[in-house]
């Protein structure tokens, strides 16, 4: 009897008793949850890291000069002139390739009958070229111009900056002949970008 009353006192004298352990106990996994939000959770803090301290190259820093020339290529005169260029590459090739499968290139249509020198047969395939070239660069500078404002004026980059560009390119072009070819040109190149979009993305 005596033993057991001495037990009871000294466990409710005992500071450390199941309680304070089970505390103790909660408390270690508090602190162990809130290093592991420091280590992979949301308190995890992002580290930027240069190639130099991955034991890679270090990359040096940009000069003005460097930036100046960043900024003028992304400007949207660059990228028309650009696209001016190409097309008219582009442009000048195609209409040789197809003045060359022509059977017609270089016939004079007062004599029909008469075999064309092959002097008339590059001129015509030059002047056939350079039509096309000059096309195929108005088409493409408009077009670059006009999907870089309004990428430039959304504030976006999707396949809708393509469309609307397609639209207002295609409407200029066919509203020299009249509102109908202007309404049938901006719906023709806006689906024909809308497509091309598509692929690419």
């Amino acid at each position: 009897m005596a033993a057991s009353t001495g037990a009871a006192s000294a466990a409710a004298s005992d500071p450390t008793g199941p309680a304070s352990a089970g505390l103790g106990l909660d408390g270690s996994t508090v602190q162990y949850s809130m290093i592991l939000d420091h280590l992979i959770g949301d308190k995890r803090p992002i580290k930027d890291l240069s190639p130099g301290v991955m034991g890679g190259l270090p990359v040096p820093a940009k000069s003005d000069e460097q930036k100046m020339i960043e900024r003028g290529m992304e400007s949207c005169a660059f990228k028309s002139v650009l696209a001016c260029v190409g097309g008219f590459v582009l442009g000048g090739a195609f209409g040789v390739f197809t003045a060359g499968i022509d059977t017609n290139v270089g016939f004079d249509p007062k004599d029909p009958m008469r075999t064309p020198t092959a002097r008339e047969v590059l001129k015509d395939m030059g002047q056939r070229g350079m039509s096309y070239a000059k096309n195929f660069a108005i088409v493409g500078a408009m077009f670059s111009c006009t999907e870089c404002i309004i990428e430039s004026h959304r504030g976006k980059s999707d396949w809708k900056n393509a469309v609307y560009s397609g639209c207002v390119t295609g409407g200029a072009i066919g509203f020299r002949a009249g509102l109908k070819a202007g309404v049938l040109g901006c719906g023709g190149f806006a689906a024909f970008s809308a497509a091309i979009e598509y692929y690419l993305r």
